[in-house]
């Protein structure tokens, strides 16, 4: 595989390392943290690992980016719900267990391919191996998504992500009998040093800001039912937020949520998505009820504990 070379020296201001490559290298700031992280990156010809690394004026960066390896993407059979669509966006139901974009262990099969059918056209801005894709969910994570039919749209969702104008609203079974009724989570995620895959909330404020909003539904002797309100968009946010707080997401193996229900997964659903039209500038809210197996969890409880059920369409 070739590589890029790319170089600059930091004229202005002092700045993060990964802020500076992302702008150098001409790529998204998690795209630059792993080219760090992958030791590919150089301040005054020394490797540096770290993505909140200081630079100081006068530091020579160098960044190595490896080409993208093009992949042919073939269309999926596999049909993912559409809850909405026009010209510009489509707003899709996310399935458990489905992943957003191909990937070496994830070639086909994906959200991505999946798009490639049923769509009439997609954004070109992530490119061959994320088309039309604006933000994401974790692979054992349903829900709603917006996908971006063209570049303008795309350029406008990402835009009303970075600026918090859209709104993603999520429900989630967590352990254990959480106290408070409402609050906000805020702290640094950073990857955790036993498992690169994974992330945890940062000690020494490393990493990036990630702020959580979460209310309590209904509470059980041993679970609770949460609503969870992105202000930032960090990877495994909400799943990190909640195993920090002691209460994991049921069916989290991966940060320690426990599963007396035969999960194939956490139960976190995307239920409420808030956008702005990018032609339109019309306000639009869509829902997505509970997948068939988190409702089955809940009608268990609800009918175990003599309690009503909840109408998740009303969050």
């Amino acid at each position: 595989m070739s590589e890029r070379s790319f170089s600059a020296r930091l004229d202005g201001v002092p700045c993060r390392l990964d802020e500076f490559v992302a702008k150098i290298a001409d790529c998204t700031r998690s795209r630059a943290r792993n080219l760090i992280l992958d030791k590919r990156v150089f301040v005054n010809d020394a490797p540096v690992a770290k993505a909140g690394y200081a630079l100081k004026v006068g530091d020579l960066v160098r960044a190595d980016v490896p080409e993208p390896r093009e992949l042919d993407l073939t269309p999926s059979e596999v049909c993912v719900p559409i809850v909405y669509q026009d010209e510009d966006i489509a707003v899709v139901d996310k399935p458990q267990g489905m992943v957003v974009h191909p990937a070496p262990g994830s070639p086909s099969d994906t959200l991505v391919n999946s798009l490639l059918s049923q769509l009439d056209s997609l954004s070109g801005i992530n490119g061959v191996v994320c088309p039309g894709i604006v933000h994401r969910l974790d692979k054992d994570t349903s829900g709603l998504l917006v996908i971006a039919k063209n570049d303008a749209a795309h350029v406008s969702l990402q835009q009303q992500i970075a600026s918090k104008t859209a709104r993603r609203t999520y429900v989630a079974l967590v352990d254990g009998v959480v106290a408070k009724d409402e609050g906000r989570i805020e702290n640094h995620l950073d990857r955790s040093s036993r498992d690169r895959k994974l992330y945890a909330v940062s000690r020494n404020g490393s990493g990036r800001l990630a702020v959580t909003d979460f209310q309590v539904l209904r509470r059980y002797p041993n679970y609770t039912l949460m609503r969870f309100d992105l202000q930032t968009g960090r990877t495994h946010q909400i799943r990190v937020h909640a195993k920090h707080t002691g209460h994991p997401v049921v069916g989290d193996a991966a940060y320690g949520g426990s599963d007396k229900f035969g999960l194939h997964g956490q139960l976190l659903h995307a239920c409420k998505l808030t956008l702005t039209h990018p032609r339109t500038g019309e306000e639009m809210t869509f829902r997505a009820p509970l997948p068939d197996y988190f409702a089955r969890v809940l009608h268990e409880l609800d009918s175990k504990y003599g309690l009503p059920e909840i109408d998740i369409q009303k969050l």
